[in-house]
């Protein structure tokens, strides 16, 4: 059977657990679809636009999102029981850090010019919510870059190239009233916010399947 190509742009941030349980539920929605060809392009938002460069102590962070330790651990609690039923042992005690993503989106957009984008995104998902990596920091990125074969990130991180194009398709996400992440665009048309499960993930790939033989 001649495969069909589905697009599917996905708004994410390396740092949002969400963004990492909806990975995992779309690649158990495209197990689901094998007979589809399946072209994801993942694209930037961030979760924090005002980080600085240097990133936030992780404590300080929480502190200042949700007022308190207490409710930090209630929430991630809720997020920890989530991964689980996915395949996702979070170690939230070893994130040391909360970073500035703009490199890490960087390296993504590198990844993409070379057909690499999943193989990064999830290395770079797997840093840091199962690592405690710093995934701000030049040398973590450079790690991941060498574990996924990507070529010239080296110069690439020490250029300023792909920066501005984060920058606008973070602050274009918002101006499309995006404000939360993951969210999934079938051949920029129909969009599914949030971590689906995976039958309805794997429903949106049939509006994409339906779509692309129509146009035919």
């Amino acid at each position: 059977m001649k495969k069909t190509s589905i697009e599917i742009d996905i708004y994410s941030d390396p740092i949002c657990p969400w963004c990492y349980i909806g990975l995992k539920r779309f690649q158990k929605a495209q197990a689901q679809r094998p007979h589809f060809d399946v072209k994801a392009r993942w694209l930037t938002f961030q979760l924090n636009p005002d980080m600085p460069d240097e990133g936030m102590d992780r404590q300080a962070y929480l502190d200042k999102k949700f007022g308190g330790r207490a409710n930090a651990t209630q929430f991630y609690s809720q997020i920890a029981a989530a991964g689980l039923t996915d395949g996702i042992n979070f170690k939230f005690e070893q994130i040391k850090k909360t970073p500035n993503t703009v490199e890490a989106h960087r390296l993504s957009l590198l990844a993409r010019e070379q057909n690499k984008q999943d193989q990064v995104m999830e290395r770079l998902f797997e840093s840091y919510f199962l690592e405690g990596k710093n995934i701000g920091e030049r040398d973590v990125l450079l790690t991941i870059a060498t574990e996924t074969d990507l070529t010239g990130a080296e110069s690439y991180l020490d250029s300023d190239q792909g920066h501005e194009d984060v920058l606008f398709t973070d602050q274009n996400a918002r101006s499309l009233g995006l404000t939360g992440v993951p969210c999934f665009i079938v051949n920029r048309q129909h969009i599914l916010p949030g971590a689906q499960s995976p039958d309805t993930l794997a429903q949106m790939l049939d509006i994409g399947f339906q779509q692309q033989n129509e146009e035919k």
